[in-house]
């Protein structure tokens, strides 16, 4: 039953693969496609609810070159796996009808889109059931390039961000080329139990070559300082229902590749080596910090709604890391469930934001407004989704933060709490952005005939706010699969019921906060409904502010340059320091491939002839003088 189960998650993942590209211009055909990924989503549940086996195997091998590949999902690959497919079903259901029709209409092709999609998440699949390095590899480039087909599709700009990702991941990908070429080299085999094997014997200079090599290749798909630049723009411009996609869950892809190796394979034990006096640990740590509060002020200054997402896409990254690297019960737990909790509410704000732009044809914030009277089921969304995205109750996003707050206080690290709290608060300033100049304040002129959107659009945004608030109350559902993740490799599990988690010091229980939070809502609600004075409505066209009625004559509604007075104060932050990296790698780059290209075309013939021959007399003199030979 184990070897089927997997087997027949990979069959329907390969039939949706198939199956898009024949039918996926109808709404039939997106509408089957959706159940199957339905029944992909069935098929991993039941895999993650089992209580037969931790792990389920592949009845496929394949042997390359005298290497035997395998695959198997164990509880971390199911975790993951199962926020996948997840994802993708939320996605496809939006696809399906309205969306789809605007999108062709706008001369996007649709069984394209429904064909990366599918083909994003067989890849992924591959990538979690990786059973050896070998496999691991395959699945990470495939991975890798099915990305960059979903994010190239609009051409222009988004083309031109893709290729931008493409040389970030290439360059990656030779780094963790690198670092399983020494692991093999090493242990004499791509398995994972020999490897762990022989890594007791690597000298510590081998070990933290190897711990840079493994974060920096797998730290470039999650985005991690300084790696980051590509993936702002790449996720904006990808198509609404891919955007959330990715954001969701496709860049989390390098945290479980760095869970698996650094753990799995290399049972943590690297993270204990220095560098320059400093423990690896406490560098990752803040390595997470850094990623956590750059890239979150940059979002502050987004004026487009998708932009602003995907850099909050990649600050989140940061907390589920910092987490990871306390390598104690709730540090690891608040990590990892950040994981889940950071999909639910970044899948459904872009969802959101492309209900947005669907309906007004623009994600400029200071082109809206108003739109909650026209709109306000998208609304409910995004104000579910800004709250878990802050890290405030009722919302998951809140059980995972305070998971990572309290495991960095309890280990003494007040620096680190404190950077994480910094980002937190630079993430309430510019989620409030996000929403005011969006739905708030008066309605413009030209949004007024606006309308919400169809039920295939706010059906999947509902839901997953309906997931955020209860996965907020009832936090013990998600952590039983971050239980068996955290199990599967080697890292310690915290005692946790329906309600949060159990600890000395200090216990969490969302139903009670939960509950005296509705109750101070309801009787918020009570005292100003039921024995407040005489309201008056006013028209969304006009506003009311400061005790007065303002018109729509008078337009008083301002989001232009949101936070200017914020932003002239922190702009000293902000000059250009990784794009001034990156554009000097570049131009490094430039010039060694000129040499080369120089080499290869004789354009420098004589220069080269007067390199080689310095070189050679050199190279005789020091043969000469008893220096040694070849």
């Amino acid at each position: 039953m184990e070897l089927a189960l997997l087997d027949m998650l990979g069959i329907f993942a390969v039939g949706t693969v198939i199956l898009s590209l024949l039918v996926g211009e109808h709404v039939r055909g997106g509408q089957q496609l959706s159940l199957l990924y339905l029944l992909q989503l069935v098929i991993v549940s039941f895999m993650v609810s089992s209580s037969e086996s931790t792990q389920f195997s592949s009845a496929l091998t394949l042997e390359l070159q005298g290497v035997t590949m395998s695959w198997r999902l164990d509880g971390l690959g199911l975790y993951f796996a199962l926020i996948t497919v997840a994802t993708a079903l939320f996605v496809s259901v939006y696809m399906v009808g309205a969306w789809g029709a605007h999108y062709r209409k706008q001369g996007g092709s649709l069984p394209l889109l429904h064909f990366a999609l599918s083909l994003n998440v067989l890849t992924m699949l591959l990538l979690l059931a990786s059973g050896d390095l070998l496999s691991l590899f395959i699945g990470w480039e495939l991975a890798s390039w099915s990305a960059f087909l979903l994010m190239a599709l609009a051409g222009g700009t988004a083309l031109k961000s893709a290729l931008r990702y493409l040389v970030y991941a290439m360059a990656g990908a030779m780094m963790v080329f690198g670092a399983i070429a020494i692991l093999v080299v090493e242990a004499g085999s791509f398995q994972f139990a020999a490897v762990n094997s022989a890594l007791v014997q690597l000298e510590a200079e081998t070990s933290l070559l190897l711990l840079l090599l493994v974060v920096a290749g797998f730290g470039v798909k999650m985005g991690l300082l300084p790696f980051h630049l590509w993936q702002a723009s790449a996720y904006a411009e990808t198509p609404g229902p891919g955007a959330a996609f990715l954001g969701a869950i496709s860049s989390r892809l390098g945290l479980f590749a760095i869970l698996l190796v650094l753990f799995k394979v290399a049972g943590g034990g690297w993270l204990n080596q220095s560098l320059a006096g400093v423990s690896s640990q406490t560098l990752l740590a803040w390595v997470a910090v850094a990623t956590i509060i750059f890239p979150t002020f940059t979002a502050m200054r987004q004026n487009d709604a998708r932009e602003l997402l995907a850099w909050h896409g990649i600050g989140q990254g940061g907390y589920m890391l910092l987490g990871i690297a306390m390598m104690d019960p709730l540090g690891a737990a608040g990590g990892l469930l950040h994981v889940f909790n950071h999909a639910t509410y970044q899948a459904a704000l872009f969802l959101a934001v492309s209900a947005v732009i669907y309906r007004t044809g623009s994600s400029d914030l200071n082109h809206l407004g108003g739109l909650v009277v026209r709109m306000p089921l998208t609304f409910v969304t995004m104000l579910v989704g800004i709250i878990g995205l802050a890290g405030l109750p009722p919302t998951n996003g809140f059980v995972s933060k305070w998971l990572v707050y309290r495991s960095l206080l309890e280990q003494g690290e007040v620096l680190l709490f404190v950077g994480a709290v910094v980002g937190t608060l630079g993430t309430i300033l510019s989620v409030y952005k996000l929403i005011h100049n969006s739905f708030l304040g008066s309605l413009r002129l030209e949004h007024q005939p606006i309308r919400e959107v169809p039920w295939t659009m706010w059906l999947p945004m509902l839901l997953l706010s309906l997931i955020i608030l209860l996965s907020g109350i009832f936090p013990g559902v998600p952590l039983q699969w971050v239980s068996a993740a955290l199990l599967s490799i080697g890292l310690p599990v915290p005692e946790f019921n329906l309600g949060g988690v159990v600890a000395e010091g200090g216990s969490l229980d969302m139903r009670i906060i939960s509950g005296v939070l509705f109750a101070g809502f309801a009787m918020a609600a009570l005292i100003f409904y039921g024995m407040g004075g005489r309201s008056r409505r006013v028209n969304p066209l006009d506003n009311y502010a400061g005790g007065h009625f303002l018109y729509a004559a008078n337009r008083y509604h301002y989001s232009n340059n949101f936070y200017a007075g914020l932003m002239h104060l922190i702009k000293p932050w902000y000059r250009g320091l990784f794009q001034r990296i990156e554009q000097a790698v570049v131009r490094l780059l430039a010039v060694a491939a000129g040499l080369v290209q120089g080499i290869y075309l004789q354009a420098q013939a004589g220069r080269m002839a007067l390199v080689v021959t310095v070189l050679l007399l050199w190279w005789g003199s020091y043969v000469g003088q008893g220096g040694g030979g070849l």
